[in-house]
């Protein structure tokens, strides 16, 4: 049977589902935090490709160690022991916040919430999770049901796998009530990015650490969006000072290649027997070599304390043009628009910076290479000055 070719001159249609409200714009190459698209314009990039690109485009550290490791063994099963993978596992433990020092690699973030979730129920015997309203956790089962929203909007499942209670962030009294003896696990984002950035109090944060250890809760941090130093720190949940039974890492964790991580506390490991956990890619050679070398140029390049420093930076420039307010930690941040921010989003398009949406119309969500500096935070200034509030 012969395939019917469009007609000259026809646009040919591309075989991939309608999954995604894509912009008119082909990126073809990036360098730094600039991005090229197809006409050669030139964009700095403030999203960076949805805060996975932590290190920017062609990293010099991260192409040789990629070039290096693909030479050598570009893939392995889990079967057998591999030195990278053991290194990067090591590497996360001491990046991890002490007494986290059990690792779990994936492919994603949606993989390491539904394994942290799997952990959870495994080591209480427990039937239900408590999650924060406007929160996201990822798009598959266990994930997508821990999100809020999801099952009036994409959830599709017939039915969640577990019960599932959500309650409103930086409400104590509604978490003290919620987490009762049927709790597994709570799950957070100490930093609610599709949300808008939303930085939650560092003492509900407290409160929250001390109810689970209280009640036997298995306390999970979810890091994908703000965890391997985006908010300043290693992680977003060490600025209350607490460390929770379980962190997922993922988006940057290896620098923009698939990857992501469970990293938990011995109590909750010992659960995990042969068998119990499973993934064919997850801490694939590729993968685990750029782990272990994001986690040395985060620690040797002060890209942590860059981003501090420039999170302090852009509260003090950006409150400009149609910015009433800034929110967030680190470089991942919220802008507070006067008008809806999708018209800021193309205004600064056409200036050429790319910056992110979010889940509320007014926000605007900056998450930039770990490596920007000054200068972009001054261009990002100058082009909100030259907008209209």
């Amino acid at each position: 049977m012969s395939v019917q070719q469009p007609p000259p001159g026809a646009p040919e249609r591309i075989p991939e589902m309608s999954a995604y409200a894509r912009l008119d714009l082909e990126i073809v190459s990036g360098d730094g935090v600039v991005v090229v698209d197809r006409d050669q314009n030139e964009y700095l990039d403030l999203y960076g490709g949805h805060a996975a690109a932590l290190l920017g485009y062609r990293h010099p550290r991260l192409l040789k160690v990629l070039n290096e490791q693909a030479e050598r063994l570009f893939f392995q099963t889990n079967l057998v022991e591999v030195g990278t993978r053991q290194r990067a596992c090591a590497a996360l433990s001491r990046f991890a916040p002490e007494g986290l020092d059990q690792v779990f690699l994936v492919n994603s973030g949606a993989e390491a919430v539904e394994n942290a979730l799997r952990l959870a129920f495994a080591s209480t015997g427990r039937p239900r999770v408590v999650a924060l309203e406007r929160g996201f956790h990822g798009r598959t089962a266990a994930a997508g049901a821990v999100t809020s929203g999801s099952a009036g909007k994409w959830y599709r499942f017939p039915q969640t796998p577990f019960a599932v209670s959500f309650v409103p962030g930086d409400d104590l009294a509604a978490l003290d009530q919620a987490l009762d003896s049927e709790c597994a696990a709570l799950i957070l984002e100490p930093v609610q990015g599709v949300a808008g950035a939303v930085d939650l109090n560092l003492d509900y944060l407290r409160g929250a650490s001390a109810l689970c250890a209280e009640r036997g809760v298995v306390f999970i941090a979810d890091e994908i969006q703000c965890g391997m130093g985006r908010s300043g720190r290693a992680f977003a949940i060490e600025r209350a000072g607490v460390t929770p039974d379980i962190i997922t890492a993922a988006k940057g964790l290896a620098g923009g290649f698939p990857a992501g991580a469970v990293i938990a506390t011995e109590q909750v490991a010992a659960s995990v027997t042969p068998g119990s956990l499973g993934t064919t890619f997850g801490g694939g050679p590729m993968a685990a070599a750029l782990m272990e070398c994001v986690i040395q140029c985060l620690e040797e390049e002060a890209l942590m304390e860059n981003a501090a420093r420039l999170e302090a930076q852009v509260r003090e420039r950006c409150c400009v043009g149609p910015v009433s307010s800034v929110q967030g930690a680190g470089l991942l941040l919220g802008l507070r628009t006067t008008r809806p921010a999708k018209e800021i989003l193309g205004e600064l398009r056409t200036k050429g910076i790319l910056v992110g949406g979010s889940a509320d119309p007014n926000v605007m969500r900056l998450m930039p290479p770990l490596i920007i500096n000054d200068k972009h935070v001054d261009a990002l200034a100058a082009a909100l000055q030259e907008i209209s509030p």
